[in-house]
């Protein structure tokens, strides 16, 4: 594990909070005139103490089912993106990778995305059937012939890829738009609690 990976943890655990409270309260002494000429002392002692005294963080070693899913998902989709290559036109490529990126949003929240099983089998189908088959029909066209438009036919094999990537960067941000809703309805559901156990709040959202 890197340097600053092991500084992020320990700033974000319990014996760090813990430390750095009672620290705080023995700057809020000093400055009240309490810890005398030794404050720096007091500060640092009390610090020691907290951190030496609080519990240890939990250690969470299982996985959840929705993890290993997404993540198996998040493997599958890096490795289709691995493979699209300079066989495909620079906007192609480009509408590949927003659609990925939307995709990585929603991936990202395993337990959400594992609550709907209408919206995990969309996410699941466009990276491993959806958009594999659009790219791959593509990718055995050659190029001047899927840049030409056939007579009798309203787009070139280009324009239809393109479309098709369009579709499904729709149906994946109606995916993600889900996902964001039921965030901000348990914002909601928090700020209600909040006001009914604490009073007014301006955290209020309407």
């Amino acid at each position: 594990m890197a340097i600053s990976e092991r500084v992020l943890r320990y700033l974000g655990s319990t014996r760090n909070i813990v430390g750095s409270c009672l620290a705080l309260l023995a700057l809020v002494a000093h400055f009240a005139g309490l810890a005398g000429a030794y404050w720096p002392v007091v500060v640092a002692a009390l610090y020691g103490a907290g951190a030496l005294l609080a519990p240890p963080d939990r250690v969470r070693l299982t996985i959840s089912h929705a993890e290993v899913e997404t993540r198996a998902l998040r493997e599958d989709l890096d490795g289709l993106l691995r493979r699209v290559d300079r066989r495909f036109p620079d906007d192609v490529r480009a509408a590949v990778r927003g659609l990925a990126e939307v995709i990585g949003g929603v991936l990202a929240r395993a337990e959400q995305l594992a609550a709907s099983p209408d919206q995990l089998h969309v996410v699941s189908q466009t990276i491993r059937r959806y958009l594999p088959a659009s790219l791959e029909a593509y990718a055995n066209l050659p190029r001047r012939y899927a840049l030409t438009r056939r007579a009798g036919r309203e787009r070139s094999a280009h324009e239809e890829l393109l479309e098709q990537l369009a579709l499904l960067d729709a149906q994946l941000g109606k995916v993600a738009e889900a996902i964001h809703r039921g965030d901000e309805q348990a914002l909601r559901d928090q700020g209600r609690f909040l006001r009914d156990r604490f009073g007014g709040s301006e955290l209020d959202l309407g």
